[in-house]
């Protein structure tokens, strides 16, 4: 027969470790949210406060336990703020801290705060209220961004360089095109911001546990101090979807993506074999060991917080999959996700805006490299048409010849003589020359939206007058 002694040895090895007191431990380690939903408290305490008003003006609690449950809530408050407040993981979740040090400030009057809500609307409101003030910094930094690519884009409307698809030189635009199609990109992100904000503009307060109260509250009231534009209509789903969240997740990797996409160009254009920029120093760093390398960290940097953010949609996403209504435990989850995500973004969005109003536009090369690559050929079998009759295909196939002949002599197309050319096709005439220049290309195309300088400016001018 073992000792106890030995019993308690063999049940520490077992627990081992951070958990070596047992149950108990995991338990804590487990359930505990404080460590990050702390970061709550403000949106806990405004709605604590707009409950406890709305309990007092419906009569369910007295004017006096409103007055001492404000003031407690309101020292608590500048406690957090001034760092004095001691976080307990002992009392799981910020909720639960902050109703402990109310109690400890103010006696049994703390203890009617709680009157006809629950935890899961508790933190139903407040990650709600965290994720739309959320979403109203991301639209201001959107906007931000939006304004300094089109300061760019006013300041390159006739910068030539080359526009590319498979990364390879396809025809001519402007510097100031290839701005505005990032100013539509992150245009797209801030109405999607805009509209989940009016999707999730309602107040889940009040919808209690899950099925409601039978206290005469006044949801109304709590929405509209809360500034929401009116309570949830349905207390199952108030508690037990977390939609908003996985809303604001999306829209955040969407803007992710463009970010990185955009990262990608600014460290392939300050490449030595490109050269199209030149990133400033507050963006950049050098080798430890190569005295001559300038690196463009802040984009890399940029680039790799798309799989952070990414992460975090797909790990909620999995969180919620499978959960029946109403509340589960799951949901806790959901905040970690949700705060990275937005530290991942609002860094991503700031450091992109400062790069873009910093880098340095290396005009000159952008303008050599617009040419190669026979990039005016489009314009060449667009004139074929226009001026000589040709059916497109025709053109194409004619076109398709001259490109060789410029590819055997080893020279642009505008090098190429007259008489070489109406070998090929006797239509052509000294006309041509007119639009085998990059800046002849890119003024020809003024249709709508098209990278003709007269295009872009209309297009600066339109987004100004909506940003």
């Amino acid at each position: 027969m073992a000792d106890g002694s030995s019993e308690t040895k063999s049940s520490n090895q077992m627990w081992g470790g951070r958990f070596a007191s047992g149950p108990d431990a995991i338990m804590e380690e487990i359930n505990a949210s404080i460590g990050f939903d702390k970061k709550l408290y403000a949106q806990d305490i405004r709605g604590s406060i707009a409950h406890a008003t709305m309990l007092a003006h419906q009569g369910i609690i007295s004017a006096e336990d409103k007055d001492k449950i404000v003031h407690g809530l309101d020292t608590i408050l500048s406690e957090i703020d001034s760092g004095a407040f001691e976080f307990s993981r002992r009392l799981e979740d910020i909720h639960m801290n902050i109703e402990a040090r109310l109690a400890a400030l103010i006696g049994p009057a703390a203890g009617r705060l709680h009157t006809a809500r629950s935890r899961n609307d508790q933190v139903a409101l407040d990650i709600r209220l965290w994720v739309k003030e959320e979403l109203q910094k991301t639209e201001k930094a959107l906007t931000g961004l939006i304004a300094a690519f089109l300061d760019r884009a006013e300041e390159h409307a006739e910068t030539v360089m080359p526009g590319f698809t498979h990364l390879q030189t396809a025809q001519p635009v402007t510097f100031g095109h290839h701005c505005m199609a990032y100013v539509e990109m992150f245009g797209r992100d801030r109405a999607r911001v805009r509209h989940a904000i009016e999707h999730m503009d309602e107040s889940p307060i009040g919808a209690a546990a899950l099925a409601g109260t039978g206290f005469p509250i006044d949801r109304h009231m709590t929405a509209k101090a809360l500034g929401f534009r009116e309570p949830t209509r349905n207390s199952i789903d108030t508690v037990s979807d977390r939609d908003f969240a996985l809303e604001f997740l999306s829209i955040a990797a969407i803007a992710a993506t463009h970010l990185s996409r955009l990262a990608e160009e600014i460290v392939i254009w300050s490449t030595p074999q490109f050269g199209f920029i030149r990133l400033s120093d507050a963006f950049s760093t050098g080798s430890s060991i190569m005295p001559q390398k300038k690196n463009p960290d802040a984009a890399e940097l940029v680039r790799a917080k798309t799989g952070r953010v990414n992460g975090s949609l797909v790990a909620l996403l999995t969180v919620m999959k499978g959960l029946p209504l109403a509340y589960s435990k799951d949901m806790q989850e959901d905040k970690e996700q949700v705060f990275d995500a937005a530290e991942s973004l609002e860094l991503a969005i700031a450091a992109m805006t400062g790069m873009i109003r910093d880098v340095t536009i290396r005009a000159d090369r952008m303008k050599a490299a617009a040419g190669s690559g026979y990039s005016t050929a489009t314009d060449l079998a667009d004139w074929l048409v226009r001026e000589a009759g040709l059916p497109f295909r025709d053109a194409h196939h004619v076109t398709g010849r001259v490109v060789a002949l410029a590819e055997q002599k080893g020279c642009d197309l505008a090098d190429l003589p007259l008489a070489e050319l109406q070998a090929i096709n006797s239509a052509i005439t000294d006309k041509v020359y007119g639009v085998l220049t990059v800046e002849a290309s890119v003024a020809s195309r003024t249709s709508f939206g098209g990278t003709a300088p007269s295009e872009v400016r209309k297009q600066i001018a339109w987004w100004r007058a909506r940003n």
